[in-house]
């Protein structure tokens, strides 16, 4: 039996695919996700059982993997921050040991990447990286399909990214994008520019697929002839106390329909991890609003909710692609081309 580098492989962080391997799982999930529309089954993991972790908190990254493992035909088992004992009263390697002689795949949701690569490294089973500290894997095959479906194609097309340039996200995003052909700016203060190394790993990649990269605090230049304008949150979690700091820093990278009109694109799409803060319906946004004076975030309600926005199909594909990424790497499929 043939059976692709895919099989038994783990997705811990972007820059360990190529960009043949990572457009195949977005190809696939696009493919996943007709057969979904269309009520077709496809259950590639019936009778396996799959570990979900979390140390950090999650709406879409623990429902989509719920929902991804249960269409493919498997169990999945949240254990949560208070479930499972990571480096406090047992060692990642015991854990990771113990889970992997009882599942057959373990996702992880937290902080630390080395954790997430002790666990790929012990548990002998796949491991995918929910989220850590470093990168974000799993949304970018979502992220990249979204484009796909907006624009025909990933080569080419010009994203940029305003608000803190140090985040997993922009990691996440700088390097992805180099690898696919795709144009990545970060446009963010100097002070919260991603860490030379990661540019330096995005370049290095851009080489390769003709991607061009920019890493600017302008916002007018980093934002011109933009297909895509994508942020995230001006702080994540466990870093609550630097609200201040972030918000005086990042109110100019702000998305609203200035920096919209400014990409000169009528098709310019939106694009963000969510939750988003565009608005006071969250304790968050009230206290945010009663500090600091301002409604909206890094992104203004009326961007949020205008016809550039795609961030809810963004969201839906979290769980196509965590299928795809799922059912590729233990499913046992036949993947001759990459």
């Amino acid at each position: 039996m043939i059976t692709s580098k895919f099989q038994g492989r783990s997705l811990l962080a972007e820059k360990d695919f190529t960009k043949e391997e990572l457009m195949y799982l977005i190809d696939f999930s696009e493919h996943l996700k007709d057969l979904k529309k269309r009520g077709i089954p496809h259950r590639y993991l019936e009778g396996k059982n799959i570990a979900l972790l979390f140390e950090k908190s999650s709406t879409r990254t623990r429902s989509a993997f719920t929902v991804a493992s249960i269409d493919l035909g498997a169990h999945p088992e949240y254990l949560g921050k208070d479930d499972i004992q990571l480096g406090k009263k047992e060692s990642v390697e015991d854990t990771a040991r113990v889970l992997g002689s009882m599942f057959d795949g373990i996702e992880f949701r937290g902080f630390k990447q080395s954790n997430v690569e002790k666990l790929a490294e012990f548990s002998g089973v796949p491991v995918w990286n929910g989220l850590t500290d470093e990168w974000h894997p799993t949304q970018m095959i979502a992220d990249f399909l979204t484009i796909k479906e907006n624009f025909g194609h990933v080569e080419g097309v010009t994203l940029a990214y305003a608000g803190d340039g140090r985040n997993n996200m922009a990691n996440s995003l700088l390097v992805t994008g180099a690898i696919l052909g795709a144009n990545i700016r970060i446009v963010s203060p100097k002070a919260l520019f991603p860490d030379q190394e990661i540019i330096d790993m995005a370049q290095e990649f851009a080489e390769k697929s003709g991607s061009k990269l920019m890493i600017t605090d302008d916002v007018q230049e980093g934002v011109k002839d933009a297909d895509v304008l994508y942020t995230d949150v001006w702080v994540s979690m466990g870093e609550e106390d630097k609200f201040e700091e972030r918000v005086n820093l990042l109110k100019p990278y702000q998305i609203n329909m200035d920096m919209i009109k400014a990409t000169g694109k009528e098709d310019v799409i939106l694009l963000h991890c969510l939750p988003a803060f565009h608005d006071t319906n969250t304790e968050y946004g009230e206290m945010v609003k009663e500090r600091f004076g301002i409604s909206e975030m890094e992104v203004t309600d009326e961007v949020f909710r205008s016809s550039h926005a795609r961030q809810f199909d963004q969201a839906e594909n979290r769980m196509h692609s965590i299928k795809a990424i799922m059912a590729a790497t233990m499913g046992n499929l036949f993947i001759p081309k990459v």
